[in-house]
């Protein structure tokens, strides 16, 4: 009988594979940094420092080639370019070791030029940016699984708001006075659009707020089939509560990717503008 795969057990055995890659990628560099201060010292316009910087420009030409793999994985499969997982690996392995060779490549001092100036500060960017998109896509998926009832596409959200919207009104229609006063005066309002909120980074339920609270408050003095109805309508509001949950965070790795793509983009830019001018001066 032929043995299960243990997928856990796989991601573990390559994530250690990576941090096995990178440890010895990066004993090689601190071997050979050792080499060049005893005997020469660091200048990026001398051949060590031109190492640093070209090995640099290679590998973050092979890190932006996970963005091409991520965005055709048909292509991928077909020419068996590695799993969407290893790429992802290499991507936050490969720019950690980037950093490094940039700095190297510096001599891990401010540089003069314009140019350089902005490479080393959009370096830094692109690598905090990068480590921040980690925690959240680690953080998120976890947090909205634990805390929601619900799972649902963030394209889709503003569709469902319109249609809790429409139930609700529905609903408070056939109430009375002290209910329809309540909707007009805070759940209508929050029913109309989905809404960001960083209290959802804190407390992924949102407080359950005190629109609830009024609502089982006024339950009390309703009859039996309005009480009904107001019990429908808190259940609606969570419903609405929960989505603006989904709404704030997967809207954060949205978010996310304006921080780190277009700075990524700008950086090879810079850095062809580089290489131009140290071959052409």
């Amino acid at each position: 009988m032929k043995e299960r795969p243990d997928p856990v057990g796989a991601e573990q055995r390559r994530r250690r594979r990576w941090r096995w890659i990178f440890a010895a990628a990066a004993a090689v560099v601190l071997v050979v940094l050792v080499l060049n201060v005893v005997f020469y010292e660091l200048d990026p316009a001398r051949p060590w420092g031109l190492a640093y910087g070209t090995s640099a420009a290679v590998l973050l030409l092979a890190l932006l080639f996970y963005g091409s793999r991520r965005r055709s994985p048909r292509v991928a499969t077909r020419w068996r370019l590695g799993s969407a997982r290893g790429w992802l690996s290499f991507h936050l392995w490969g720019g950690a070791l980037f950093m490094f060779l940039m700095l190297l490549h510096s001599g891990f001092a401010w540089p003069q030029g314009g140019i350089t100036r902005a490479l080393w500060l959009l370096s830094a960017w692109t690598l905090a940016s990068g480590l921040l998109g980690l925690a959240l896509q680690r953080w998120i998926p976890r947090a909205l699984a634990s805390g929601l009832r619900l799972e649902v596409l963030y394209e889709r959200i503003p569709e469902l708001v319109t249609e809790l919207r429409s139930q609700a009104e529905v609903l408070v229609a056939s109430c009375g006075r002290p209910v329809q006063g309540l909707y007009q005066r805070s759940l209508g309002p929050a029913l109309e659009a989905p809404r960001r909120r960083l209290l959802y980074f804190v407390d992924i339920t949102g407080g359950r707020r005190s629109e609830l609270r009024e609502l089982n408050y006024l339950r009390r003095f309703l009859d039996s089939e309005e009480s009904e109805k107001v019990e429908r309508l808190g259940r609606l509001y969570e419903t609405k509560l929960e989505l603006d949950a989904h709404y704030t965070l997967q809207g954060a790795l949205r978010w996310w990717l304006g921080l780190h793509l277009p700075a990524a983009v700008l950086l090879v830019v810079l850095l062809i503008l580089h290489l131009v001018a140290v071959i052409y001066y």
